[in-house]
């Protein structure tokens, strides 16, 4: 049995599933990972969310690797596993997306923004940490350029790229979701997460101890492959373009 059809074998028996996405997917569309060899965090050190308040210094610098494009998070468009996705969850297979990437491939791939999970938050845009209004970017540029300080309009407090930094909070609604719906899906399908980054990571382990099938795709092996009942490593845009076609 080829890879897609074992895949298929468990999505035509599924009707609820969750599909749990990490960097790996996005990788094919040119956004890199983020611990890999030459991912983002061997580029340049991780901003601390503490750091991020309490220093000027390190608001601007956040704020130049935003307006630089320096992580490469956003500007990329979607390939043929967000599409894959897409399709699926439109068919009424998958009920809902959970991802920890910020880059806003599953939206822009078509994927309704209710049906998303974002458990790391979004790149795309920024919001106030005091009232959690939303900002574009595009018109806060000039105020960067400017050397302002960049606060909220209605609070003045301030405002930060919508992802979820090392040292903040995770958002607890978004979590509660995605917890909620690993605890009731039949088939939990991770695409492209190594599966270390908690509490996150622990999603997979709800699922299979409340009775769904676990199945994995990513390039390299994960901890949780012992416990899953498929563990394929291939990519994903390819796997589940084939795997598409074999479905009833």
């Amino acid at each position: 049995m080829s890879p897609a059809q074992a895949l298929a074998r468990h999505i035509n028996a599924a009707r609820n599933i969750v599909v749990f996405t990490g960097a790996g997917i996005s990788t094919e569309s040119g956004i890199p990972d983020f611990r890999s060899p030459g991912g983002v965090w061997s580029k340049m050190k991780p901003i601390m969310f503490q750091d991020f308040v309490r220093s000027r210094d390190a608001r601007r610098e956040a704020w130049t690797r935003v307006f630089n494009r320096t992580a490469g998070w956003t500007g990329a468009q979607p390939n043929a596993g967000h599409y894959a996705v897409t399709a699926l969850l439109k068919a009424g297979k998958v009920k809902s997306i959970i991802t920890q990437n910020v880059d806003n491939l599953h939206q822009d791939s078509g994927a309704p923004e209710d049906d998303v999970i974002e458990v790391h938050g979004n790149a795309s845009y920024a919001k106030c940490l005091d009232c959690a209004q939303r900002y574009e970017l595009e018109p806060l540029e000039p105020r960067w350029r400017a050397d302002e300080e960049i606060t909220c309009t209605l609070c003045n407090g301030l405002l930060k790229t919508a992802t979820i930094s090392f040292g903040q909070p995770m958002p607890e609604e978004q979590m509660a979701r995605a917890t909620w719906h690993a605890e009731r899906c039949d088939l939990f399908l991770v695409l492209g997460s190594s599966l270390v980054v908690f509490p996150a990571a622990g999603l997979p382990l709800v699922a299979k101890e409340a009775g769904a099938i676990l199945a994995i795709v990513n390039r390299e092996p994960t901890d949780f492959d012992r416990i899953a009942d498929l563990s394929l490593q291939e990519e994903i845009g390819p796997l589940l373009t084939e795997t598409l076609a074999l479905l009833e």
